[in-house]
């Protein structure tokens, strides 16, 4: 992930033919749509040139620039279009100010994705030549088969043992399917069933229909049957230790939004710190933690776990002084036990899971998570991260 030089990139400005190049003269109309779709199709890559593209804001058509102002915040803002959800996988990309023919320009530089086709709001952007458009169901065919095995992800790798059958195809149709693709490109397509799974990444490809990882734990009928970890332990604890009573307990399976949804309502059980009568009429409920904060806890915990060789569930253990929520798998890629939940810092060991769960809509930002929650719980929160696993501990409230 070596970014271009000062002089690959000044040939690259005046290179009129080339399709690695997007030119735009600032950020503003509709240039924030049309770069996020041209990072898009740089990172689907469909030449399979394996190289970067780039996306000079601050030059026009023909290369020249025009002498843009590049700020610091306006840096971020072009940052931000790896975080703020649009792009599914999440981009690799690197926003930098440089200064190329005597002129400050904005430069974005995208490497291609791994595990193809990315989505931009739904849609599957592409390049041919100098022209960038919406994929074909060829080109998404072909970049389907372009995924990596050996350095695909574990949450897109297939699961050989299971069959499509293992799959819950209504609800894929009726509620996936709807929330990761853009209603006309589906009204538009005339794809067979194998084909929409292939290209959600939901099966290995339609003509090897095996089921992968994120397909069991999205769709799955029964992803505890295949993936042993694959669940959420939930214990309330009457005490301040495990060895006090147990006051409820269950264990939640299912898909990833099914655990998600049951462990919401068990939160919102429990989360009541008292009630207060105002008058014989109206009674007010004070709740001991901010939902908000549990729910981008729990979902990180759930999202961020490694599903890969353990049989250890997330677990989240509600005592009467705290809340602590474990998840296996520790610091994963760019993210450090020292780096650990700083602004900016992020990296997926489940990219695609974390994709579904935008599309679904229980993740609204990539990498927001962890900074919703500190801003509401302030020094109530803190992580204890080991090389195995990672677990918030939340102190009630005083």
């Amino acid at each position: 992930m070596t970014p271009y030089a000062d002089l690959d990139l000044e040939a690259m400005l005046t290179d009129l033919e080339s399709d690695r190049v997007e030119r735009k003269e600032s950020f503003k109309g509709k240039a924030p749509d049309t770069v996020r779709e041209a990072v898009c199709a740089f990172a689907n890559d469909l030449a399979g040139h394996g190289a970067p593209g780039v996306v000079f804001i601050g030059a026009r058509d023909d290369g020249t620039p025009v002498g843009l102002n590049v700020s610091d915040e306006f840096l971020r803002q072009l940052a931000d279009i790896k975080t703020d959800g649009n792009i599914a996988p999440p981009p690799t990309l690197l926003v930098e100010k440089r200064r190329l023919l005597g002129h400050q320009l904005a430069v974005i530089t995208v490497w291609p994705c791994d595990t193809p086709p990315a989505r931009c709001r739904g849609r599957v952007h592409v390049r041919w030549g100098p022209r960038r458009g919406l994929a074909s169901a060829q080109d998404e065919r072909i970049l389907n088969e372009r995924r990596r095995h050996r350095d695909r992800p574990f949450d897109v790798q297939p699961v050989p043992s299971a069959t499509i059958d293992d799959l819950d195809r209504l609800r894929f149709e009726q509620e996936y399917l709807p929330s990761a693709v853009a209603a006309d490109v589906l009204t538009s397509n005339e794809r067979s069933l194998e084909q929409r799974l292939a290209a959600t990444k939901m099966i290995l490809s339609d003509v090897e229909p095996i089921p992968t990882v994120l397909g069991l734990l999205v769709v799955g009928k029964s992803p505890i049957d295949w993936l042993s970890g694959a669940y959420t332990q939930f214990l309330r604890v009457a005490g301040v230790d495990l060895a006090d009573p147990v006051q409820d307990d269950a264990v939640i399976d299912g898909t990833v939004a099914d655990q998600i949804r049951r462990l919401e309502d068990k939160l919102n059980a429990h989360n009541v710190q008292g009630v207060r009568f105002g008058d014989l009429v109206q009674e007010s409920r004070e709740v001991a933690y901010p939902l908000d904060a549990l729910r981008q806890l729990t979902r990180n915990a759930l999202m961020h776990r490694t599903y890969e060789s353990t049989h250890s569930p997330v677990r989240v253990y509600w005592f009467d002084d705290r809340i602590e929520i474990h998840n296996p798998g520790g610091p994963f890629g760019s993210v450090t036990p020292e780096n650990f939940g700083l602004p900016g810092v992020t990296d997926y060991r489940n990219p695609n899971l974390a994709e579904a769960l935008r599309a679904l809509g229980y993740v609204q930002r990539f990498g927001a998570g962890i900074s919703i929650a500190r801003r509401l719980l302030g020094e109530r929160l803190r992580f204890e991260v080991q090389p195995g696993f990672v677990a918030a501990i939340v102190r009630a409230a005083r």
